[in-house]
């Protein structure tokens, strides 16, 4: 049956429900604040891999589901952004991962050579996907599928619609409330890429900083940093020279690498983890909640959005 649905955030995780929801047969109407090229996901660095977020039960089965459509996604790398690129993920264990481990192809132990100076890792080939072109090919989607895209800032959840799916990542702090949303700043830097084929990233869990060369077709992609309830956008000049200098630890070449550009994203961490669930109104609206995703939202979208579109009834 065909519903009229108005999902709030026009981010990878509003665009990815929304073309889940079109491409279902529902009318869809996507209320964004900013194009999609202007909000935290055309920011993030775009590789697959379920990082800081939760709940760890539900995440595994996300990121799987996310991964079978970007793979076959990247057999159109130039209209969709997705490539399936090889690359180490060090200080990683496969002992530590959850059983969604099991289902990822070509994972395996990294060699010595392969960790460079880390003791220990993992090797694969995963999707890396230029976020830009990704958000604009999910808008194209999405029209193709007859749903559209308003730039209209929503201040009332229940001034939008009867059926509404709230993908507002961090705006849900202020708009549900939910004051358990908070930011964890990521600084990256952008640099000519001096030879960069694969993609090397070691981040721990809690750790503020972070190492990792993501190589997009825009240039190489320096990262970074996990911080905390940090709302600043402006990028500080000495953690961008802290980024070249760990990165440059990793691989010496990009240490001389002009620098393009500068970016800053807020993460939309949760505590608790990400919340996926109905909300029936007293006005009788549907409210169906898709937001808290922290640093994984391009990993998770397209699982949590089939989640998103089961609840709408």
């Amino acid at each position: 049956m065909s519903t009229q649905v108005d999902v709030v955030g026009g981010g990878v995780i509003g665009l990815s429900t929304a073309v889940v929801l079109a491409e279902h047969g529902h009318q869809v109407r996507i209320w964004s604040r900013e194009e999609p090229e202007a909000t935290t996901s055309a920011v993030a660095g775009g590789l697959w891999w379920p990082y800081r977020i939760e709940p760890e039960e539900l995440v595994g089965d996300w990121s799987l589901a996310s991964l079978r459509v970007y793979e076959e996604l990247a057999k159109d790398p130039e209209e969709t952004g997705v490539r399936l690129v090889p690359g180490v993920m060090a200080e990683t264990a496969l002992s530590a991962l959850g059983p969604w481990g099991a289902a990822v192809p070509e994972l395996r132990e990294a060699t010595t050579q392969e960790l460079r100076s880390y003791g220990h890792g993992l090797r694969a080939r995963l999707p890396l996907i230029d976020m830009p072109v990704h958000l604009r090919y999910l808008r194209r989607r999405l029209e193709s599928a007859g749903g559209v895209l308003e730039l209209r800032t929503v201040t009332d959840l229940d001034a939008v619609g009867t059926v509404v799916v709230n993908c507002s990542g961090l705006g849900a702090r202020t708009l549900v409330p939910d004051t358990g949303m908070r930011p964890v700043r990521g600084q990256l830097v952008i640099v000519e890429n001096p030879g960069v084929d694969e993609w090397f990233v070691a981040a721990g869990r809690t750790s503020s900083e972070t190492s990792y060369l993501l190589p997009h077709p825009y240039g190489l992609v320096l990262g970074g940093t996990a911080e905390e309830d940090a709302w600043d956008l402006v990028p500080d000049p000495a953690t961008a020279a802290a980024i070249v200098e760990r990165c440059a630890r990793i691989r010496p070449e990009v240490a001389g690498a002009r620098v393009l550009d500068h970016r800053v994203g807020l993460r939309p961490a949760r505590d608790g983890g990400v919340r996926l669930e109905a909300e029936r109104r007293p006005s009788g609206a549907l409210w169906v909640h898709n937001y808290g995703h922290g640093g994984a939202g391009v990993t998770v979208a397209w699982g949590c959005a089939e989640t998103a579109a089961r609840l709408v009834r």
